[in-house]
């Protein structure tokens, strides 16, 4: 079997040797490549054609965004990008240009250095498409101020009674950014139900992706706290460090992540608390992403009598979690990626469950 062909772009000498020594560490991998610019990377992701690219984004000549635009563009590769953290809004904005997923420079604790090296074996495997495309441009003044993206900041001014209608919660892992920018930027500003996240995600980028959505689209996207009421038309995105759930009273609660957990945050958390407060009333959407996370909670809506989506084989970037979910039998919809939001606005706008 032949070996994982890694190139890795990084402008520090220093974490170039620690990526290429953790990885050449894997039997199964091999690095064919360092590039110190995203001109470098370029040129060697031409000739050295390797299987995933690590690349990080401030680089001098020419940066990683444009880097990841050039090569996407040309001879597509499976792109990873290794970020800082204080570069998450930009980092989860690169999966736009056709990155695959990101991640923090890892250290050499044996969590960070599995993460890592799972992640590259992950998307060494995936299929990209080579694909001509302008950068987006970044929301204008009067789209920010259209669509609200806060980080950690409650609701003022608490709602007294409780939410009705019908609550959607998503679950999702890899590829899941960029599917939810699809289906969150076409929701009306007068969606008339919560919507309800949860993304597989590093730590400390949860909220640059909020902030990211937040500029796709008209609904408020903010990142959930203890307390939050659900409100009509707003998106809360659960913070990777707390699995995401809800009272009886319909308040947001963020339970202690435990070290044994094998997903943060836990898309079955979230699903199976919908279910148990919402019942029919529940709309568990599961999208693209890697293991059986959300199987077990979208089943649990499914036995309360609500509606169950999930995103077919050919839209998603990793059919796995969608396709355990599938195979239960528990799913009701299984739709494109762009039929989805015409399937929520057809529930929003009914009161009775699905009749399966």
């Amino acid at each position: 079997m032949t070996n994982i062909r890694v190139l890795i772009v990084d402008d520090n000498s220093m974490v170039r040797r620690l990526l290429c020594a953790i990885l050449e560490q894997e039997s199964d991998i091999d690095v064919v490549g360092e590039a110190h610019d995203g001109r470098q990377a370029v040129e060697m992701s031409k000739r050295l054609k390797p299987n995933v690219i690590t690349m990080d984004l401030e680089m001098p000549v020419m940066g990683g965004m444009e880097a990841i635009e050039t090569i996407m563009g040309s001879k597509a590769v499976p792109i990873l990008v290794v970020s800082d953290m204080a570069n998450a809004q930009i980092a989860v904005e690169a999966l736009t240009l056709g990155a695959l997923d990101v991640l923090p420079k890892p250290d050499c604790t044996e969590g960070k250095v599995k993460e890592f090296t799972d992640r590259v074996r992950l998307l060494a495997g995936v299929s990209v498409v080579t694909r001509r495309q302008l950068r987006p441009e970044l929301a204008t003044t009067s789209s920010v101020s259209r669509a609200s993206a806060t980080v950690g900041k409650p609701v003022s001014g608490l709602e007294s009674e409780l939410y009705s209608g019908h609550v959607f919660a998503i679950a999702c892992s890899t590829g899941g950014p960029q599917a939810l920018a699809k289906i969150l930027s076409e929701l009306p500003a007068d969606f008339p139900c919560p919507v309800l996240i949860s993304q597989h995600i590093a730590d400390g980028f949860a909220g640059g992706m909020v902030k990211w959505l937040g500029k796709l689209c008209k609904l408020s996207v903010r990142l959930a706290v203890d307390g939050d009421p659900l409100q009509a038309g707003k998106v809360l995105v659960s913070p990777s460090e707390s699995h995401f759930a809800l009272t009886a009273k319909h308040r947001v609660v963020l339970l202690p992540v435990n070290p044994n957990d094998t997903y943060h945050p836990s898309c079955d958390v979230l699903l199976d608390s919908v279910a148990k407060v919402f019942g029919s009333l529940a709309v568990g959407i599961i999208l693209t992403g890697m293991g059986m996370d959300g199987v077990a909670g979208i089943a649990k809506i499914h036995r309360t009598q609500g509606r169950t989506i999930a995103q077919n084989e050919a839209s998603s970037l990793i059919y796995g979690m969608n396709r355990a979910a599938i195979e239960s039998g528990t799913v009701q919809q299984v739709l494109t990626l762009e039929d989805i939001v015409p399937a929520m606005l057809d529930i929003a706008h009914s009161r009775s469950s699905y009749d399966a």
